[in-house]
């Protein structure tokens, strides 16, 4: 299956960096594999802004697109985007109309953050660093969690880190290394010692080493600014260089001729990978982070044992095919398809099943005064629900089932249909709501356990106002793990105190296909039908289903103040009785 793939990364693509090289190198792979790949990036580079403005203009993205000038990318929540910027990243993703995106490094406010709130489609989150991510307000977390169906992580280290902050199942792929470029050549007496400045201790050891080993070379090479390099003893000034290594074709030069790699502790991932491409023996015994004058004597040891420097680098070099760009881009595909999955077969141009029937309108999510924090009679609810035109209401009391059963009674000989649930309180993950019950459903079990005793009843899994973070709710890895058990997720709830929440819902409704539900979640008389489909005439919860198919949510909105101050009022009065 072929996917359109956009990458968005928050790093500048004009300069180097070792997170758009994994992006450069994944999309190449991805390529390779009959996928068509986006890559969208800041830029400082005149030259490129002007091509991502044409490119935009002409409706023909490409493989690269910069879309503005570089953010820098902040440790705080307040940093924003400049508004082009933001039009720019909406045009993209409109024109391009992906499969997946895929955002990189996105723990902090920057493009790719902002590129999975924008996506409307399937999105992934890869973590590079646990230096990257961002103290954000808790809202701003979970926001992001909402829009992201698969996270990543280049280590188990890093994805421990953004656990903390992303909570999630995380798959960790490699930061991949190009297997062909980094290939080893005819090789010389040069030991390579990666220079950082946590890695000064390492270098000191190996510089002694090399005063008993006068016809080999050493080069240190800096990935990164250096605060503290060790000195060079004038005895070995012209054996000893200091070379930049920032940028791949300044690495791979020095790397295929290497002998000996000397990796810093806690230094690039890529730069280790790179070199054992390249089949450089390593010299990084056990405990060597612990003890790093011990790097002077593995070198030693390496530089006395021909045999075994061959041996260690066609091994080192092994180990990086396995972290390879194409092995990166197998891993991504198997995400994606996994994530894609999930999604539900479109419906779009589906004949009307129920045709034939004429149409009502229906609440599918109120109160009576059989919920704790509700005073509604059930008999003057079936009479305002008739007197508001509706054709159907669904009567969901919090974890009792009584009310629903009264009011199924009352209504009996109406042409009002009333749907007997209950909206039932999980132990950790927010409410589930059970439609066309039988009996009640204890509170307390798990997500799973809730679902499973409504599917017992052969009734239907409705999951209310998911997104409304004012209120305990499941987490999206809990709506994600349950997808395929979810017949409906209320996309509209009449009393959420942000719109936005129902934004949500509705794009997550979107996304996978689910069956879209709406709800007045009245709590007094004066809000039932303030949130309602319109829906054909049904009976039963199979036709239901097929009747949601093309249902239209209807918003009837009043101010939630006034409703609000009426379900006080009323519960004050409940309790003065």
């Amino acid at each position: 299956m072929s996917l359109r793939i956009c990458f968005v990364t928050p790093f500048p693509w004009s300069q180097p960096h070792d997170v758009n090289e994994h992006v450069r190198g994944t999309a190449e792979a991805l390529r390779r594999r009959g996928h068509a790949v986006t890559v969208i990036a800041p830029s400082t580079r005149a030259s490129d802004l002007l091509h991502g403005r044409r490119a935009l203009q002409r409706g023909d993205l490409g493989e690269i697109v910069a879309i503005g000038a570089a953010v820098p990318a902040s440790l705080t929540d307040r940093i924003g985007l400049p508004v082009g910027v933001r039009a720019n990243l909406a045009a993209a993703l409109a024109i391009g109309r992906f499969d997946v995106v895929h955002g990189v490094e996105p723990g902090l406010p920057s493009l790719s953050y902002a590129a999975l709130l924008e996506a409307e489609t399937l999105t992934a989150a890869t973590f590079f660093s646990p230096d990257r991510l961002m103290l954000a307000r808790k809202n701003q977390r979970a926001k992001l969690l909402a829009r992201v169906d698969a996270l990543l992580a280049t280590s188990a280290e890093t994805a421990r880190a953004a656990a903390k902050q992303f909570r999630g199942d995380y798959t960790v792929i490699p930061v991949g290394v190009d297997g062909t470029r980094f290939a080893p050549v005819c090789k010389r007496r040069l030991i390579v010692v990666e220079a950082t400045s946590s890695g000064s201790a390492v270098a000191r050891s190996v510089l002694r080493a090399l005063r008993d080993l006068p016809d080999w070379e050493l080069t240190m090479a800096r990935t990164a600014a250096v605060t503290r390099r060790p000195a060079i003893p004038p005895t070995l000034r012209h054996r000893v260089h200091v070379r930049s290594a920032t940028r791949p074709e300044a690495r791979r030069a020095l790397l295929a001729e290497a002998s000996i790699f000397v990796p810093a502790p806690g230094g690039s991932e890529r730069l280790r990978l790179e070199a054992g491409a390249c089949g450089c023996a390593p010299a990084e015994p056990a405990g060597l982070s612990g003890q790093p004058e011990l790097a002077g004597a593995a070198v030693a040891r390496l530089v006395e044992d021909a045999g075994l420097r061959a041996r260690l680098g066609d091994e080192a070099r092994g180990r990086a095919i396995e972290c390879s760009f194409d092995r990166v881009a197998e891993q991504l595909e198997e995400v994606y398809e996994s994530v894609a999955s999930r999604r539900r077969p479109a419906r779009i141009g589906a004949a009307d099943p129920l045709g034939d029937r004429d149409w009502i309108v229906a609440d599918l999510h109120m109160h009576t005064r059989w919920s704790h924090d509700c005073s509604i009679d059930p008999q003057a609810l079936v009479d305002h629900a008739e007197a508001e035109g509706l054709g159907a209401i669904a009567v969901t009391d919090h974890n009792v089932f009584g009310g629903a059963l009264e009011t199924v009674d009352l209504a009996r000989g109406r042409d009002l249909v009333v749907i007997p649930g209950e909206e039932v309180k999980t132990d950790v993950q927010g409410e589930v709501i059970g439609l066309f019950l039988r009996e009640e459903i204890p509170r307390g079990m798990t997500f799973a356990e809730t679902v499973a005793a409504i599917r017992e009843q052969e009734g239907i899994v409705y999951v209310p106002h998911p997104f409304d973070r004012m209120h305990a709710i499941p987490s999206p890895s809990t709506l994600q793990r349950h997808l395929h058990e979810i017949d409906v997720l209320e996309v509209y709830n009449a009393r959420l105190l942000f719109e936005t929440y129902n934004d949500e819902a509705l794009r997550f409704a979107r996304k996978y296909g689910l069956l879209a539900g709406a709800g007045s979640d009245a709590h007094v008389l004066q809000g039932v039908g303030t949130g309602v489909l319109r829906m054909r005439r049904f009976d039963g919860p199979e036709e239901f289903l097929l009747s949601l198919r093309t249902a239209e949510v209807l918003r009837r909105p009043k101010s939630l103040a006034y409703l609000q101050s009426l379900k006080w009022v009323a519960q004050v009065k409940e309790k003065v009785r």
